[in-house]
Order: structure tokens, then sequence, then C-alpha cells
């Protein structure tokens, strides 16, 4: 059967009807009692320039919203991260109307916005019909499609922002002066970090670790992983909570990949694993256990490397702005080469086996190159769709390699068939429309909408200086 024939992107794009409306408005009835003392619901979804968007119902409104929606233009589609809107050849102008569709199953409440509630939402045409760039729906269907051929993925993010005071202005003051990693960033900020990880845990999200980073007044957190879908979902969340708690503390945060220009930058590293389903032994990670290198199954093997190959396109929407390419550097642990290799932090492709005992729940594979301007739900469907093509194929991973391949000569580079990434967000887009599986994959209206907008920022930046840029994006994320 066609991809495009598929009964996964005939569930994941399932039209409104007469009985999906009631179920709707009915899970809705039964939550408006559990949500006493709160003012309202946003709705959130992220936009194509990795910006989270929202309108907010108060929740006697929750029920007439899960039933017929709330009204959304669709230009936010071809919003830049300034606010200027481009047009592109299927969305841009001031007509039509979305309907954003709150999914319940994931609503929370927020511990560190009291009185609100949030919920991810999918985005309908007045028809019912799911709009084609809601992004969600995209990774929901390439979940689908593995599923059909009898796989799934467990995903996470690693989430890094930069902590600046507050002092008035745009500028970045660090919000911590300990060394990187260092206890005293800790000491320094001990009440902010408590009150963010009782703010998270109170929100239901169970975070793995959390530590200061390598940049003045960065930290990170990691996650646990769940299902595509859920960890794009959980990655909006706390990024959200970490804004909320850092205002609340009289502190601003920045997810921007580049927040000074002479600085390294925030990280948005994504891990995956791929699964089947044993009838004996149940889930088995493909990412271990095998006999291909470091333990890969063939079928792991296949599913990292359609991803690998595809790098270079896939930049395009998981480093999306003209900031990400100022901290893809060499030597810098952005992953800027096209290569792979076991705990390589230089490699774009990153095997994390876990230790011995642990691996058949930790193998991963990590993506280094990607950051957190990218929309999550749309990064992801794009890997998901290029792993599904090297599953396909049954591809191959080239050598791995066991050394940062800046320090390889050029000669030793073109022997092992070790190229750079793109350099620049232009040489990105170019290959992104090149690219046959993510054209399929995500359909011409996502390819000509992100196509535009990043056109649009390039445009935006053109003689735009690294300090410039750097400080007019570092608080749009």
């Amino acid at each position: 059967m066609e991809p495009n024939d598929s009964g996964a992107a005939r569930r994941a794009f399932q039209p409104l009807d007469g009985d999906e409306r009631d179920r709707m408005a009915a899970h809705a009835a039964r939550l408006v009692p559990d949500l006493e003392g709160l003012a309202g619901v946003a709705l959130g979804w992220v936009d194509t320039s990795g910006i989270t968007r929202i309108k907010t119902v108060p929740v006697p409104r929750l029920e007439h919203a899960a039933r017929w929606g709330v009204g959304m233009a669709p230009c936010f589609d071809v919003f830049l991260l300034d606010d200027s809107i481009v047009s592109g050849q299927y969305i841009g102008g001031p007509v039509g109307d979305l309907r954003l569709h709150p999914d319940l199953d994931r609503l929370v409440r927020l511990a560190a916005l009291p009185g609100w509630a949030w919920a991810p939402v999918t985005r309908y045409t007045q028809e019912g019909t799911v709009h084609p760039m809601d992004s969600r729906s995209l990774l929901a269907r390439e979940v689908e499609r593995l599923a059909d051929l009898g796989w799934s993925v467990r995903g996470a993010f690693e989430i890094e922002w930069s902590l600046s005071e507050d002092d008035g202005t745009d500028h970045f003051v660090p919000a911590c002066k300990g060394p990187a990693y260092g206890m005293a960033r800790l000491s320094e900020l001990s009440g902010y970090l408590r009150d963010l990880l009782e703010a998270l845990a109170e929100t239901g999200v169970s975070i793995d670790q959390l530590h200061p980073e390598y940049a003045p007044g960065q930290y990170e957190l990691s996650f646990a992983a769940e299902d595509p879908v859920g960890a794009a979902d959980t990655a909006v969340l706390i990024r959200e909570t970490i804004r909320a708690v850092s205002l609340d503390h009289g502190l601003v945060a920045s997810f921007s990949p580049k927040v000074l220009a002479d600085s390294v930058g925030n990280g948005g590293h994504i891990h995956l694993s791929l699964w089947r389903d044993d009838p004996v032994e149940g889930p088995v990670n493909m990412m271990t256990g095998g006999h291909g290198p470091f333990g890969l199954t063939a079928e792991g093997e296949a599913f990292a490397a359609g991803i690998l190959g595809r790098l270079s396109a896939l930049l395009a929407i998981g480093a999306p702005t003209v900031s990400s390419y100022l901290r893809l550097i060499p030597s810098h642990w952005a992953g800027v080469y096209g290569c792979w290799g076991l705990e390589n932090r230089e490699a774009a492709m990153r095997l994390v086996t876990g230790a011995i005992g642990d691996r058949g729940r930790a193998a991963n594979i990590e993506i280094k190159c990607f950051d957190e301007a990218a929309n999550p739900y749309l990064a992801l469907a794009g890997l998901l769709a290029t792993g599904r093509a090297g599953l396909a194929a049954k591809a191959s991973l080239p050598e791995p390699i066991a050394v940062d391949p800046a320090s390889l000569s050029d000669t030793d580079r073109i022997r092992l068939g070790i190229e750079l990434l793109p350099e620049s967000l232009d040489e990105a887009v170019a290959a992104f429309e090149r690219d046959d599986v993510l054209a399929e994959a995500l359909g011409p209206e996502v390819i000509d909408t992100v196509a535009t907008v990043r056109r649009g920022e390039i445009a935006l930046f053109e003689h735009a200086s690294p300090e410039q840029i750097t400080e007019s994006t570092r608080w749009r994320h």
C-alpha cells in the first residue's frame, strides 16, 4: 500500500463528525468540575518559526471550545520570529479561518501559572478536516505509519536555557557567576531551581536530571522518554514552565540558539530509540542487542542511517533560524559534521548505549545538530519519516568516527565520507526542498511554507552582523 493511502494517514487526519464533536464536548464537560479555581485554559500550538502561540478560553467555555473549536487565522503559519508576515504559495494573507480543538487527554494545570491550565491543540479547517500545516497531526501520522509496520519510537529532548537578570533592557546579564557545571551555580540559584523542579513535578513532568551547563548562566534538564507526540508536548510544557518560574524570580530565560555572539549556544538535542513488540519478551529496543556496530540491530542501524543520510535537509526544520548557524561551529559539541560515533559529542549523531545491564532500556541515538528554535512536532515528524525511509531501504551506517571530525585532515574526511553539514540556513533550505522523503511525508503545503518562512528570515537578517542577529533574536524563543 502506498504511504499516502495508509490506514495510519487516514487515522491521523480523521475529519470531525457529529459523533466526534459530541465525544469531545462530553470529555470537556467531565473535566470542568476538576478545574475549579482556574480562570482559563491556554490552547497552544507551535508555529513554523518555532514560537508557541496561544488563544485562551475561560473554563466555562471549554466544552464549547472542545465541540466547535476556537477561531485562529491561518496566516500564523507564515509569521517570522519578529512577528512580521510573509506569504507563500499555500498560506498567507488576511483571508480564512481555522478552528483550534484542544487535546483534552493532555490538559494539565500549570503549577507555574496559578489559575491557568494548558492543552495542545489540533488545528482543523471550518469543514472539520485537519489543516495540512498542523504539525502535531503530521507527527501523529508518522507515528502511526511506523506502527502499521510494527514499530514504535520513544523520544525525549534535552532542554537548554540561558538565564539572565532582568535589568529592564534587552541585554543578557548572566544570572549566575559560577563555573560551568559547578556546584556554585546550584548554590547561587538553589531557590529558583527548587521551585522549577517542584513546579514541573506538580505539573506531572518526570525529570531525569538537571545541571548547570557550559555557557554563562546556562542550565539543562532532560526528561523521561515517551511516545513522540507526548515528548513534543512535554518539551513545550517544560519550556513554558521554565519561562514562568524564571519571571517569578525576576529572571528571564532564553532558549535561543545563540544568546551571545561570542559564546556557545543553546542546543535542542533529540534522543530516539526504535522498538518492536515481541510476543514473548514484550517491547524490545532495537538500538541494542544486535550484531551490528556497538550492538545495534540491523533495523536500529537502518533507522539511524535513514536519519543521518538526510541531516542536511532536516536542518531546515531542526536548526531553523539564521541564529542556528552561529551555534553550529566545529569543536563546540554542536555536531556540525554529518557522521556518527559511539558517545562522540562532536558527531551529528551520537550513539548512546547506556551502562551494561541497562542497555535494553537506555540505548538510543542523539541528534546533536538541532536546537530549540525548532517546532518540536515538525522536527520529530521529519526524523521519523527519514528513519522510516532508512528501514524501508535497509540502509547501513558509514564507518563510525571516534575523534573530533574537525581534527581530521580534509583528505581523511573525504576518505571517510564525512561532510560538513550546511553552514547557512539558505543551504539547509535548498537541501530541504530537494528531499523526496520529506516531500512525501510532510506534503507540498509544509515544504513551501517552511521554505517561505526560512527565506523570509534570511532576508530579514541579510545585512546583520552576528551581534545584531543575537541581539534581535535572543528573547524570541
